[in-house]
């Protein structure tokens, strides 16, 4: 964290430590006397929840903001997915089959934090959801490529460490998904999603909706595997039934290869959030 203070105000912490050091009486044992910023306890509150939703936004913002951070490729996908050497592993056969899109994760993650290095790591980084898998393989893609990466974890019941690839102070831990998301989406200049489940599923359809709808801007978004998406989502009959328009098609390519997606990436062009939604 930044450091630097232009306030002749007595700083937080400064008091923060001054009130551990205070007489113990039982005054001072009361929940009452801590200083509410630092009572873990009260913060806690079902009441605090609109301070806490504030707080996980403005952390990894400021964090993020001190080191430039000025864009993102977002990289979402299965953490089921083996790396393929661990194939063997892997619960069903088409988990072991979908195992080479570790290693397409890993080299795309590779070629975008090579040009990311290009603005000493402030545009194009990679961000992950800082757990196994797909988002494993972008940020040791990343690494392999000598630069850095995000990591946007989630707390949940059989919670795991951030893979061992994230770079340690681009590290975050979220309790609500909604700001999670947030920060996925706020700075992104591609989106890519790779075969995954549930989680994978919401992430995508939500980042898809807010394009559709106009509150997003159109950005790059590839989904790698055509044959897997094309299986588990039947995208057409969506458009037949008029769920969806056929425009809205045109908001995703479908890639195999890294290669394939940096090309598309680069040639995508710009396009203006909607005005209206076609076919509505």
């Amino acid at each position: 964290m930044n450091e630097d203070r232009h306030s002749p105000f007595r700083d937080a912490g400064t008091d923060r430590s001054t009130a551990r050091e205070v007489p113990d009486t039982p005054q001072t044992r009361s929940p009452a006397y801590k200083l509410a910023f630092a009572d873990e306890d009260f913060l806690c509150r079902d009441e605090l929840r609109p301070v806490r939703l504030q707080l996980e936004l403005l952390k990894p913002e400021l964090m993020m903001g001190e080191r430039e951070i000025t864009s993102t490729i977002v990289m979402f996908g299965g953490a089921r997915i083996p790396e393929p050497s661990q194939k063997h592993t892997a619960r069903t056969q088409t988990l072991a089959d979908l195992s080479e899109y570790y290693d397409e994760a890993r080299e795309f993650a590779r070629l975008m934090t090579e040009k990311s290095k290009l603005s000493g790591c402030r545009e194009n980084v990679i961000v992950t959801g800082g757990g196994p898998g797909v988002m494993e393989a972008g940020n040791r893609g990343a690494e392999d490529a000598g630069g850095c990466s995000i990591g946007l974890n989630i707390v949940l019941p059989h919670e795991q460490a951030p893979n061992a690839y994230v770079t340690p102070d681009l590290s975050f831990n979220f309790h609500y998904f909604a700001i999670r998301k947030m920060h996925f989406l706020m700075r992104a200049r591609a989106i890519t999603v790779f075969p995954g489940g549930f989680g994978t599923m919401d992430e995508l359809f939500e980042a898809l909706t807010l394009i559709q709808t106009g509150r997003m801007d159109r950005v790059p978004f590839l989904l790698f595997g055509r044959a897997f998406w094309e299986k588990v989502i039947n995208w057409d009959a969506l458009a037949d039934a008029g769920t969806i328009s056929d425009e809205d098609l045109d908001l995703f390519r479908f890639v195999d290869t890294a290669q394939e997606a940096m090309e598309l990436i680069e040639s995508w062009g710009v396009a203006a959030p909607r005005t209206d939604i076609p076919g509505r």
